[in-house]
């Protein structure tokens, strides 16, 4: 596919604009061409505003004192920067974030917070790193999600109703049994309907004039029916979606054949849409296939077993599909603004891009040495037994590039980046509804 129309119907050097547009495209890359707002989500700039306040404001938190930003922040590349977070009972933010002498959490958060950039264009359908949450036309909801019969119609699409998971989970959001309604209902598994989970939440929103107010003007239909929680949930998927779109890297910029890469990004261009291989799951516009692999990616932490088990494995993709050939299995991330978004992996196993583009080509026994976890934080690594599974389960295959092509494909995902998304468009609102404070 050629560059878009606008660019090859100037008169004024057609042929050279031409011409560089069928040198720069990389071969893999000729299936798909420059992204464009048909590629997104349209969103509602009055329910983008309301999503932004209510992104940033821990009302939604059990007991008001964490926001989806704290764990999503900008300044760390919409994540934590941690290996494994720490929500409730944490103090501080990013890196520097530790547990507190109080509320001191149950469990440890077992995966890394993934970043949010480009969650608002179409074909993002699978959320988290095990996929758990899917569109699924088949399902009453249009979505499938762990807790089934539960799952209520109303959200816009999975960037919604994602929004769920964080502000049910004790450990990050809702905090524990004994601390405030919202847990209490979470623990007793009521999450819908009158005195659930959701409907708590939704009270204390429709209760700030801040935001009962502006949800009234963006949605009229709010005159015939009271707020709900997917209103809330909307317009935080609104919110992100708009924020944090990030389509003006230098790659996209070349497909728009507005420019050119450099020597080493271009070398590593073709590399990872070559010999490296790398485009075989990193594929599309977005650099992945939304698939699941098994990459022997290193674990340590509580692992994602039930409370009731006796290991700390995450055997990732097959506790959703309950398929054992899905073991250790984890979705292939997007690449875009992937300089940004250290620790990398879905335990943040790795504190470099230059150490998990090694680990991809030849996985390996890992020492732990590159986790970045807060104070206090044991790293409970996997026993030998675990360990081996681990890597005997990788469909990697093993190969060998100099450390010149590591550094070229290196250069090639630096030019992923989009500088004008770090910040997002609209940015960290000075005050929210609930005058809580906001984690700047």
């Amino acid at each position: 596919m050629l560059a878009s129309s606008g660019v090859l119907g100037q008169c004024s050097g057609m042929k050279k604009t031409l011409m560089l547009t069928l040198f720069a495209l990389p071969a893999a890359a000729q299936d798909f061409g420059p992204l464009t707002d048909a590629d997104f989500m349209q969103v509602d700039q009055a329910m983008v505003e309301i999503g932004r306040d209510l992104f940033w404001d821990p009302i939604l938190s059990g007991n008001r004192n964490i926001s989806c930003g704290t764990c999503h922040h900008p300044r760390f590349g919409t994540a934590d920067g941690l290996s494994l977070g720490v929500g409730e009972g944490g103090i501080g933010l990013g890196p520097q974030r530790r547990v507190g002498a109080e509320n001191i959490p149950e469990e440890r958060v077992a995966r890394n917070a993934p970043s949010l950039f480009n969650l608002g264009a179409h074909e993002f359908t699978v959320m988290f790193h095990d996929g758990r949450l899917e569109a699924d036309p088949a399902r009453p909801s249009g979505i499938r999600s762990p807790i089934e019969d539960d799952m209520v119609s109303g959200f816009s699409g999975v960037l919604s109703a994602q929004t769920m998971f964080p502000v049910l989970s004790p450990d990050e959001m809702a905090g524990h049994y004994s601390e405030n309604e919202i847990s209490r209902a979470v623990r007793q598994g009521v999450i819908t309907g009158e005195g659930g989970a959701w409907s708590l939440l939704t009270a204390r929103v429709a209760a700030l004039p801040g935001y009962a107010d502006r949800f009234a003007t963006a949605l009229p239909e709010l005159a015939q029916r009271p707020l709900d929680f997917t209103d809330i949930s909307n317009a935080l998927a609104a919110f992100m979606a708009w924020e944090w779109r990030a389509d003006d890297s230098p790659f996209d910029r070349m497909l728009r054949g507005q420019g050119v890469l450099s020597a080493s990004a271009d070398a590593g261009r073709e590399l990872f849409y070559g010999e490296a291989g790398c485009a075989a799951c990193h594929a599309g516009p977005f650099q992945t296939d939304h698939q699941f692999y098994a990459i022997a990616m290193p674990q340590f932490g509580p692992g994602k077993s039930a409370r009731f088990e006796g290991h700390n494995r995450d055997e990732g993709r097959s506790r959703v599909t309950g398929n054992p050939a899905d073991t250790y299995a984890f979705r292939t991330p997007s690449l875009r603004n992937v300089m940004m978004t250290a620790p990398y992996g879905h335990t943040g196993a790795f504190a470099t891009l230059e150490g998990v583009v090694r680990h991809h080509l030849q996985p390996s026994s890992y020492d732990g040495a590159q986790a970045v976890l807060p104070d206090g934080f044991e790293d409970s690594p996997l026993g030998a037994e675990d360990q081996q599974a681990l890597l005997a389960a990788s469909t990697l295959v093993p190969q060998q590039l100099d450390d010149q092509q590591v550094g070229h494909i290196l250069a090639f995902l630096e030019a992923l980046t989009d500088p004008s998304s770090r910040q997002g468009r609209l940015g960290i609102p000075d005050t929210v509804p609930s005058g809580l404070p906001v984690d700047r």
